[in-house]
């Protein structure tokens, strides 16, 4: 019964499908095949994570996450942009995600930050192509006190959120969205 799952719980199983096809996309673009495809891969994590810099700035995200501002990964990707000197695929501009809410936030929040606790498989695929989180990849690098750890402690805060069964639905739908613009930055890179 969902009653019985915690908030982020029933976050989870509210996207998983989004999440998994998602997921098959990415690795059916093998984006670690190549530093060329990998570059295509990085731009749209550019994009997404730049539209997203809104809220990780955000005071009252930041009060109810009081790590937040450290999580942002924007400027790991584009030191491993840099890193790569390769030509960047256009993507569309990402307008920025606006914390209009707290619960919308937080469904946006989720998705990059969720995709922090699965980047320890896409850094294995990375350093198969000579990356690693000094060289190429430094937005794929874990927390220093593990991965699990400070996923935990992110979901935590979703948990522990003073939210109705509205904000619930509204967070809902905001990752949602998150997942769907994610797929459409990376469709744009690899075009």
């Amino acid at each position: 019964m969902t009653t019985d799952l915690t908030r982020s719980q029933r976050l989870k199983a509210a996207t998983a499908t989004i999440h998994d096809t998602l997921d098959q996309r990415i690795m059916a673009l093998d984006p670690f095949s190549s530093p060329a495809r990998y570059v295509c891969f990085l731009r749209a994590q550019q994009a997404f994570h730049d539209a997203l810099a809104p809220l990780y700035a955000a005071p009252t995200m930041q009060a109810l996450i009081p790590d937040l501002a450290e999580r942002d990964r924007s400027a790991a990707i584009a030191a491993d942009i840099a890193d790569l000197t390769l030509p960047l695929p256009a993507v569309p501009d990402a307008r920025p995600v606006e914390p209009v809410d707290m619960s919308t936030s937080l469904g946006w929040l989720y998705v990059a930050e969720g995709s922090s606790l699965g980047a320890a498989f896409l850094l294995k695929a990375a350093q198969r192509i000579g990356l690693s989180t000094d060289h190429g990849a430094r937005h794929l690098a874990g927390h220093p006190e593990g991965r699990a750890a400070h996923w935990r402690r992110f979901t935590a805060r979703i948990d522990d959120a003073t939210m109705t069964a509205e904000d619930e639905d509204r967070m809902i739908a905001a990752a949602r969205d998150a997942f769907t613009r994610f797929r459409t930055l990376v469709d744009a890179a690899f075009a």
